[in-house]
């Protein structure tokens, strides 16, 4: 059996434990026991993202992310979601930047079999993958990028913005989905290769919560993903450190036919997993998080002139992080307008700080965020994943409401002060066109592409 060891229950978690393991192969277990109802939930984290892969080669950690759904050793074709799926489960797997996830929320009699669905494809996708599934899985993510973002309003946005925020070279510069050409380089032989360096049990880190027994439970694991082999070839992501502050305002128009003219831009803001990223999420969420934000009231309900206005936060824990505004204007009005008043409101702002009232209200919205991921068996597995691959400590998911509560309204203002300022930020202005201008737009810019790569 595995060694592990067990944790406190975390004061303010709500009792909540986790109970952490290895395996000789280097797999990382995290347990954590809730029978308030009859379910479970497994989520597999494997330390892998669009940050892991080279020029040329986008979009191959999401690609591999549809790959793993396509069959394994002893699971043919769509075999794992109709076994999930016919005993009563849910299941899906998702790419960021940072990570690949794969996760089940099963009936407790039946955790037993979403184990051994994980095992048998961590241990043998190699077996199932071919020329005709690799095929039919770049087809379908092609199309998924048709539909999350070439073909719909405001649909490039992220991965305009994203390029703009992360210099060219910098391991976030793309986003996660890839482009088109190379979706269509990638072979058969990059898939077998990424799956041999990234997907070993020594880089993935497993948790299982919900109704279960621990002792079963790690006696599963150990029958299914003991006998994996580790792997040590995997290289450490390039660096991602950056300044502090962009050092002046990257902007970009994009003329398309939207709905409206929109004004979108990122703000370079600290690392998720420190004091200062906590700050600014508190200072995001006054900002303009929900519809009782200053940007909200200001733009929508005063002056009128847009009709959604939003701040958010990406957080990142091996890039800078990314403050994420976005307004949509209301009629004729010109995103001009919309800007002077959103500086006029990040300067009041970083001049005057949160009211107590805006403090509270912030911290009460974060920590209820935080009470919904971890109210869920299915969120909190997620959570302490995330912890466990991107900070090296699961039990942080379980106090991570503190941290924030920790936060002085001081704190916050400094950090508004210190980057939500327009010389650290990257923006995106949307002026919309009609169909027959925007297709004349489009070949013009590609007569300018093809007239300088000759």
């Amino acid at each position: 059996m595995p060694m592990g060891h067990t944790a406190t229950a975390q004061a303010g978690s709500g009792g909540l434990t986790a109970t952490e393991h290895r395996l000789a192969n280097g797999l990382r277990v995290v347990l954590s026991e809730d029978h308030l109802t009859p379910v479970a939930a497994v989520c597999l984290w494997y330390d892998v993202g669009s940050r892991h892969e080279v020029k040329g080669r986008t979009g191959l950690a999401h690609l591999f992310e549809h790959l793993m759904f396509q069959g394994s050793g002893q699971v043919k074709g769509n075999g794992h979601f109709e076994l999930v799926q016919g005993a009563g489960g849910s299941l899906n797997g998702t790419t960021s930047f940072e990570r690949t996830n794969y996760f089940e929320t099963m009936p407790t009699h039946q955790l037993e079999l979403a184990l051994w669905l994980e095992a048998d494809r961590m241990g043998s996708l190699l077996a199932a993958l071919d020329d005709e599934s690799m095929e039919n899985q770049r087809d379908v993510v092609k199309n998924e990028r048709r539909q999350r973002y070439d073909n719909v309003p405001y649909g490039t946005a992220f991965e305009k913005l994203t390029a703009l925020a992360y210099p060219e070279g910098h391991p976030y510069h793309h986003t996660p989905i890839g482009s088109m050409a190379d979706l269509d380089a990638a072979t058969l032989d990059d898939a077998r290769t990424f799956f041999r360096t990234y997907y070993a049990p020594n880089n993935a880190v497993l948790s299982v919560v919900g109704d279960i027994d621990p002792e079963r439970t790690l006696a599963w694991i150990e029958k299914y993903f003991g006998s994996i082999p580790s792997h040590d070839g995997k290289q450490p992501p390039r660096d991602g450190a950056l300044p502090e502050i962009i050092g002046g305002q990257l902007r970009e128009e994009v003329r398309e036919e939207v709905p409206a003219r929109a004004l979108m831009a990122a703000y370079r803001l600290p690392h998720d997993g420190t004091r200062e990223c906590d700050a600014a999420d508190l200072a995001l969420t006054v900002l303009g998080g929900g519809e009782s934000s200053r940007l909200h009231n200001r733009l929508v309900r005063r002056d009128r002139t847009a009709v959604a206005a939003g701040f958010g936060l990406l957080r990142l824990a091996g890039a800078p992080s990314l403050g994420w505004l976005d307004v949509k204007t209301s009629g004729g009005v010109e995103v001009a307008q919309i800007e002077t008043a959103v500086d006029e409101e990040l300067a009041r702002f970083a001049e005057e700080g949160p009211t107590p009232e805006e403090m509270e209200r912030a911290q009460a919205q974060l920590e209820r965020e935080w009470l919904d991921r971890l109210g869920t068996v299915a969120g909190r597995a997620d959570e302490l994943c995330r912890f466990a691959v991107l900070f090296g400590d699961p039990q942080l998911a379980l106090t991570a409401v503190h941290r924030v509560l920790d936060v002085t309204a001081d704190e916050v203002k400094a950090a508004a002060r210190a980057q939500l300022r327009p010389d650290n930020r990257a923006v995106l202005v949307y002026e919309p066109v009609e169909p027959a201008e925007e297709a004349d737009a489009a070949a013009t810019d590609t007569d300018a592409h093809e007239g300088a790569d000759k």
